[in-house]
């Protein structure tokens, strides 16, 4: 029920009670909790971010589909949290991650976000991540709850997360492939079909996706890869910056920006593009 409604009925009542001679004491009650009820409908839905994953394609440190997201080890530094490759199990093993925002940024500084809602609350990342066998799984609702991208944030036209639609899949195994986040708006490949088109964060061309174990080769690893139309050919992949494998069919991209996984039990919206992140902040609606 709206805050609007309430006040209505609000009013009503103060009506009622000055033509109810009867009732005057439990109707004057009942109005001071609706009262109350509205005014709290008013007040900002407040939580905790907390950062869980930082992605830098360009720091010497490849994070792909082997690399982290299903271990039980940290990755990096606080220090360099938002400027390097980072990992926090404290964050990624929070067993009241309700909601994940997946944040391009600029050494901090926020150029794009979506915030998505689990479809099962009460979940970590770190559970969700280490389901890979079938993987596969479309882990949110209802696409992006809340999306913001500053106008003048760059080469969104193949941004694997930003440039497409649909919600959150992780874990996307495909044949000896496997891609850790993607949009269900882009190519995602049968499970069987062995033709190296998804694209998304934390990725391999060559590993056993349902253990989360590389080949005895790192040629086909890559961190982040951007989005391509594969459709119909796709005789490479250009991954963002340099973090990838020596393959052939690997290439040097531009960076267009780290790349965070932030987690919250309520926020359900974030900081717009231009702010500045912390570790962990308090944010309202």
């Amino acid at each position: 029920m709206s805050s609007e409604s309430l006040a209505d009925i609000v009013a009503d009542i103060k009506r009622m009670r000055g033509k109810s001679a009867g009732l005057p004491h439990e109707l004057f009650n009942l109005e001071q909790n609706l009262d109350k009820w509205t005014e709290d409908c008013r007040l900002p839905q407040c939580g905790t971010w907390q950062l869980g994953m930082n992605l830098n394609p360009a720091d010497g440190h490849i994070m792909d589909y082997t690399t982290g997201w299903a271990g039980d080890e940290n990755i990096g530094s606080s220090e360099r949290a938002l400027t390097a490759d980072y990992l926090d199990m404290g964050v990624w093993a929070r067993v009241d991650s309700n909601f994940v925002a997946i944040v391009r940024h600029q050494e901090g500084v926020v150029d794009a976000v979506k915030v998505f809602e689990l479809r099962e609350w009460g979940r970590s990342l770190s559970y969700w991540f280490k389901q890979m066998a079938p993987g596969r799984m479309i882990v949110s609702r209802g696409g992006p709850v809340f999306k913001s991208i500053s106008p003048t944030a760059w080469g969104m036209e193949d941004d694997p997360i930003f440039s497409l639609g649909g919600d959150l899949a992780f874990n996307w195994a495909y044949s000896n492939n496997g891609a850790r986040v993607v949009m269900t708006g882009g190519h995602l490949s049968g499970a069987g079909v062995n033709d190296d088109k998804v694209r998304g964060l934390g990725n391999h061309f060559e590993c056993n996706p349902l253990l989360g174990t590389a080949s005895a080769s790192s040629t086909w690893r890559h961190e982040i890869s951007n989005a391509q139309a594969c459709r119909e050919k796709c005789t490479f992949a250009q991954c963002q910056g340099t973090d990838h494998g020596t393959g052939a069919n690997l290439k040097d991209g531009p960076v267009y920006g780290n790349y965070a996984l932030f987690v919250s039990k309520e926020a359900s919206s974030f900081p717009e593009p231009g702010a500045t992140l912390e570790l962990e902040f308090q944010w309202c609606d």
